[in-house]
């Protein structure tokens, strides 16, 4: 008797033990976050740079944006964004499905990020801070940074 009580609490202990495993999802994207990105996420599913009014999903590596009265998803932004340099600009990180769709609460929300450029990105994190030197300038001088050839 004491036989059979102990199999089935052992199988009831096993029933409960595998869906609480099945359960367990980590989303873990570092690796496919672009240099660009901010610092301090583990996950990134899309992020929204107010500045642009752009959105950038991070795991298809794609932007949304509005054109007339539909959202467009391109591989690449048109000529009209190339004046915003992508290191600088705020990124907010959102990981609900199509943030788009709730395009007016997000723009409202994180309105007042346009055009801040604190934010750290994850090149700089991680040390490569050569694009820093290169374009930016002390003091506001002018310095030529175009390669000089060393003659010997």
């Amino acid at each position: 008797m004491k036989k059979i009580i102990y199999t089935v609490f052992a199988l009831g202990l096993l029933a409960i033990a595998k869906p609480a495993a099945a359960q367990v999802n980590v989303n873990i994207n570092i690796g496919s976050q672009p240099m660009w990105g901010p610092t301090g996420y583990d996950y990134a599913r899309y992020y929204y740079m107010p500045e642009m009014n752009v959105y950038y999903d991070v795991v298809q590596r794609r932007y949304t944006y509005p054109r007339g009265n539909r959202w467009v998803t391109v591989r690449t932004l048109p000529a009209s964004y190339r004046h915003v340099d992508m290191y600088r600009t705020y990124k907010v990180v959102l990981n609900q499905a199509h943030p788009w769709k709730n395009h007016r609460a997000v723009r409202k929300q994180y309105a007042r990020y346009a055009n801040n450029h604190s934010q750290r990105v994850l090149r700089d994190h991680r040390g490569h801070d050569r694009y820093e030197k290169k374009h930016h300038h002390k003091k506001g001088k002018h310095r030529d940074h175009r390669r000089r050839s060393h003659r010997d």
